[in-house]
Protein backbone atom coordinates (compact mmCIF):
# COMPACT_ATOMS: atom_id res chain seq x y z
CA UNK A 1 0.00 0.00 0.00
CA UNK A 2 1.28 3.39 -1.02
CA UNK A 3 0.55 7.20 0.27
CA UNK A 4 0.00 9.84 -1.99
CA UNK A 5 -0.24 13.35 -0.85
CA UNK A 6 -2.85 15.16 -3.13
CA UNK A 7 -1.06 18.65 -2.17
CA UNK A 8 2.01 20.62 -2.92
CA UNK A 9 2.37 22.21 0.55
CA UNK A 10 5.32 21.99 2.13
CA UNK A 11 3.50 22.37 5.70
CA UNK A 12 1.43 19.14 4.95
CA UNK A 13 4.91 17.24 4.34
CA UNK A 14 6.20 18.52 7.81
CA UNK A 15 3.25 17.32 9.28
CA UNK A 16 2.89 14.33 7.83
CA UNK A 17 6.84 13.87 9.26
CA UNK A 18 5.08 14.16 12.42
CA UNK A 19 3.65 11.11 12.55
CA UNK A 20 6.98 9.50 10.67
CA UNK A 21 5.46 9.06 7.20
CA UNK A 22 6.77 10.13 4.12
CA UNK A 23 4.35 9.81 1.00
CA UNK A 24 4.86 7.79 -1.73
CA UNK A 25 4.32 10.00 -4.49
CA UNK A 26 2.95 14.16 -4.00
CA UNK A 27 0.51 14.75 -6.75
CA UNK A 28 -1.32 18.01 -6.62
CA UNK A 29 -4.60 18.42 -8.14
CA UNK A 30 -5.43 21.40 -10.03
CA UNK A 31 -9.15 21.97 -9.88
CA UNK A 32 -11.27 25.07 -9.53
CA UNK A 33 -11.60 26.63 -6.05
CA UNK A 34 -14.13 29.05 -6.70
CA UNK A 35 -16.99 29.16 -3.96
CA UNK A 36 -20.55 28.03 -5.13
CA UNK A 37 -23.34 30.61 -4.52
CA UNK A 38 -24.40 31.51 -1.30
CA UNK A 39 -22.00 28.46 0.03
CA UNK A 40 -20.79 28.64 3.59
CA UNK A 41 -17.46 27.80 4.99
CA UNK A 42 -17.65 24.37 5.99
CA UNK A 43 -19.69 23.18 3.48
CA UNK A 44 -17.12 24.92 0.96
CA UNK A 45 -13.81 23.31 2.89
CA UNK A 46 -15.10 19.56 2.72
CA UNK A 47 -16.10 19.85 -0.87
CA UNK A 48 -12.83 21.33 -1.46
CA UNK A 49 -10.81 18.32 0.04
CA UNK A 50 -13.09 15.50 -1.38
CA UNK A 51 -13.12 17.43 -5.51
CA UNK A 52 -9.16 17.61 -4.91
CA UNK A 53 -8.90 13.65 -3.49
CA UNK A 54 -11.48 12.72 -6.84
CA UNK A 55 -9.41 14.04 -9.03
CA UNK A 56 -6.02 12.51 -8.20
CA UNK A 57 -5.34 9.32 -9.94
CA UNK A 58 -4.38 6.61 -8.22
CA UNK A 59 -3.68 3.24 -8.53
CA UNK A 60 -5.58 0.49 -6.43
CA UNK A 61 -3.33 0.24 -3.71
CA UNK A 62 -2.68 3.97 -3.41
CA UNK A 63 -4.14 5.77 -0.76
CA UNK A 64 -4.72 9.66 -1.52
CA UNK A 65 -4.70 11.99 1.39
CA UNK A 66 -6.30 15.31 0.11
CA UNK A 67 -6.61 18.70 2.58
CA UNK A 68 -8.21 22.13 2.52
CA UNK A 69 -8.28 24.73 4.82
CA UNK A 70 -9.99 27.61 4.48
CA UNK A 71 -10.48 31.14 6.83
CA UNK A 72 -13.68 31.68 7.76
CA UNK A 73 -15.00 35.55 8.79
CA UNK A 74 -19.11 34.90 10.13
CA UNK A 75 -20.10 33.44 7.26
CA UNK A 76 -17.55 34.78 4.42
CA UNK A 77 -14.80 32.66 3.61
CA UNK A 78 -11.59 34.19 2.90
CA UNK A 79 -9.81 32.94 0.40
CA UNK A 80 -5.99 33.26 -1.08
CA UNK A 81 -5.51 36.97 -1.54
CA UNK A 82 -5.24 38.02 -5.22
CA UNK A 83 -2.86 40.65 -4.63
CA UNK A 84 -1.18 42.89 -1.38
CA UNK A 85 -4.21 44.79 -1.66
CA UNK A 86 -6.76 42.20 -0.98
CA UNK A 87 -4.56 40.56 1.86
CA UNK A 88 -4.24 43.95 3.60
CA UNK A 89 -8.13 44.25 3.33
CA UNK A 90 -8.30 40.30 4.94
CA UNK A 91 -5.79 41.05 7.71
CA UNK A 92 -7.99 44.45 8.49
CA UNK A 93 -11.01 43.00 8.80
CA UNK A 94 -9.58 39.77 11.01
CA UNK A 95 -7.95 42.53 13.23
CA UNK A 96 -9.37 42.46 16.90
CA UNK A 97 -11.97 39.52 15.85
CA UNK A 98 -12.43 35.77 16.28
CA UNK A 99 -12.90 33.93 13.55
CA UNK A 100 -12.91 30.19 12.78
CA UNK A 101 -9.89 28.20 10.61
CA UNK A 102 -11.36 25.01 8.85
CA UNK A 103 -9.55 22.12 7.62
CA UNK A 104 -11.23 19.47 5.76
CA UNK A 105 -9.44 16.13 5.06
CA UNK A 106 -10.50 13.52 2.64
CA UNK A 107 -8.78 9.82 2.18
CA UNK A 108 -9.51 8.07 -1.05
CA UNK A 109 -8.88 4.42 -1.47
CA UNK A 110 -10.35 2.71 -4.68
CA UNK A 111 -14.17 3.83 -4.80
CA UNK A 112 -14.15 4.79 -1.13
CA UNK A 113 -13.95 8.10 0.62
CA UNK A 114 -13.06 8.84 4.33
CA UNK A 115 -13.81 12.49 5.64
CA UNK A 116 -13.13 14.38 8.13
CA UNK A 117 -13.50 18.31 9.27
CA UNK A 118 -12.01 20.38 12.21
CA UNK A 119 -12.57 23.75 13.24
CA UNK A 120 -10.06 25.70 15.91
CA UNK A 121 -11.15 29.45 16.54
CA UNK A 122 -8.50 32.05 16.29
CA UNK A 123 -8.11 35.46 17.51
CA UNK A 124 -6.54 38.26 15.40
CA UNK A 125 -4.90 41.18 17.21
CA UNK A 126 -5.57 44.34 15.39
CA UNK A 127 -2.71 45.73 13.73
CA UNK A 128 -0.73 48.49 13.49
CA UNK A 129 -0.09 50.22 10.08
CA UNK A 130 3.39 49.20 11.02
CA UNK A 131 2.54 45.91 11.58
CA UNK A 132 0.17 45.80 8.38
CA UNK A 133 2.89 47.24 6.33
CA UNK A 134 5.69 45.16 7.37
CA UNK A 135 4.35 41.91 6.92
CA UNK A 136 2.36 42.66 3.47
CA UNK A 137 5.79 43.18 2.51
CA UNK A 138 7.59 39.66 3.85
CA UNK A 139 5.24 38.60 0.89
CA UNK A 140 4.37 35.86 3.80
CA UNK A 141 0.18 36.48 3.14
CA UNK A 142 0.97 34.55 -0.63
CA UNK A 143 -0.90 31.41 -0.96
CA UNK A 144 -2.69 31.42 2.33
CA UNK A 145 -5.76 31.44 3.11
CA UNK A 146 -7.51 34.62 4.85
CA UNK A 147 -3.70 35.81 4.07
CA UNK A 148 -1.82 34.54 6.94
CA UNK A 149 -0.18 31.39 8.22
CA UNK A 150 -0.21 31.15 11.95
CA UNK A 151 3.70 29.17 11.90
CA UNK A 152 4.87 32.05 10.10
CA UNK A 153 5.36 35.88 11.05
CA UNK A 154 1.71 36.24 11.61
CA UNK A 155 2.26 34.16 14.74
CA UNK A 156 3.12 37.57 16.45
CA UNK A 157 -0.56 38.38 15.98
CA UNK A 158 -2.59 35.37 17.68
CA UNK A 159 -2.77 35.67 20.86
CA UNK A 160 -5.75 33.26 21.29
CA UNK A 161 -6.93 30.04 19.68
CA UNK A 162 -9.20 27.27 20.54
CA UNK A 163 -8.73 23.91 18.50
CA UNK A 164 -5.68 22.26 16.55
CA UNK A 165 -2.95 24.08 15.80
CA UNK A 166 -1.75 21.73 13.51
CA UNK A 167 -5.31 22.06 11.80
CA UNK A 168 -4.67 25.72 11.71
CA UNK A 169 -1.40 25.07 9.88
CA UNK A 170 -3.31 22.95 7.02
CA UNK A 171 -3.09 19.39 8.41
CA UNK A 172 -5.20 17.61 11.83
CA UNK A 173 -2.62 15.28 12.57
CA UNK A 174 -4.80 13.46 14.91
CA UNK A 175 -7.47 13.29 12.45
CA UNK A 176 -5.23 12.27 9.47
CA UNK A 177 -3.87 9.62 11.40
CA UNK A 178 -7.43 8.06 11.99
CA UNK A 179 -8.42 8.41 8.55
CA UNK A 180 -5.30 6.77 7.44
CA UNK A 181 -5.73 4.11 9.79
CA UNK A 182 -9.70 3.68 8.68
CA UNK A 183 -8.56 3.41 5.21
CA UNK A 184 -5.65 0.43 6.44
CA UNK A 185 -2.66 2.58 5.61
CA UNK A 186 -0.47 1.21 8.50
CA UNK A 187 0.13 4.75 10.29
CA UNK A 188 1.55 2.72 13.06
CA UNK A 189 4.21 -0.24 13.29
CA UNK A 190 5.63 -1.28 9.56
CA UNK A 191 5.31 -0.38 6.40
CA UNK A 192 6.44 -2.14 3.53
Amino acid sequence: MKLVLGSGSPRRLELLAQLGLVPDAVRAPDINEDPMKAELPRPYCARMAREKAQAVEAAADEVVLCADTTVALGRRILGKPRDIGEAAQFLSSLGGRRHRVITAIAVKLGDQLWERDVVSAVKMKRLSDVELNSYLQSNDWQGKAGGYAIQGPAGAFIPWISGSYSAIMGLPVAETAQLLTAAGYPVYGERP
